[in-house]
């Protein structure tokens, strides 16, 4: 299987409030499209949530993946707080338990999966993948919202 390319997104109308995921994955000229939403959430874990139906969509494993996020808050966890979250027992420096530890725990299960290089884009600024995990996000949240 070729490289996959993804995008991911998550919002959330109030944080917590109603959330929602985005995910677009684009692979040998195919493309696939994910949402969901969730009813009490923030926007962090609609974020990591978006990541981690994106790699669960993938069946096969060792796959080459770009994964673009707008999350600055996913980028520096996956990239560099994690080594030491990791190494401190899932603990900050100040001894308290990571933030949504759950879900950074699979996503880092999923992440060691496959070979994934992260790519940070600027929400909102016309990048159209990012703009697709937005609408998509925003579907979902619409649909929770009726």
């Amino acid at each position: 299987m070729s490289k996959i390319v993804i995008h991911t997104d998550g919002g959330c109308r109030g944080n917590p409030g109603i959330g929602g995921w985005g995910v677009w994955l684009r692979y040998e000229g195919k493309d696939k499209k994910l949402k969901g939403s969730e009813l009490n959430t923030t926007n962090n874990r609609m974020e990591l949530t978006a990541a981690i139906k994106a790699l669960e969509a993938i069946k096969s494993k060792n796959i080459d993946i770009d994964l673009f996020t707008d999350s600055k808050y996913v980028m520096s966890g996956i990239n560099e707080w994690i080594i030491n979250w990791k190494s401190r027992g899932w603990k900050t420096a100040n001894k308290k338990t990571v933030k949504n530890v759950d879900l950074w725990k699979k996503l880092d299960q999923l992440n060691n999966e496959h070979s994934v290089v992260w790519h940070w884009v600027k929400g909102h600024s016309g990048d159209e993948g990012n703009e697709m995990a937005d609408r998509l996000a925003n579907e979902a949240m619409d649909i929770a919202s009726n």
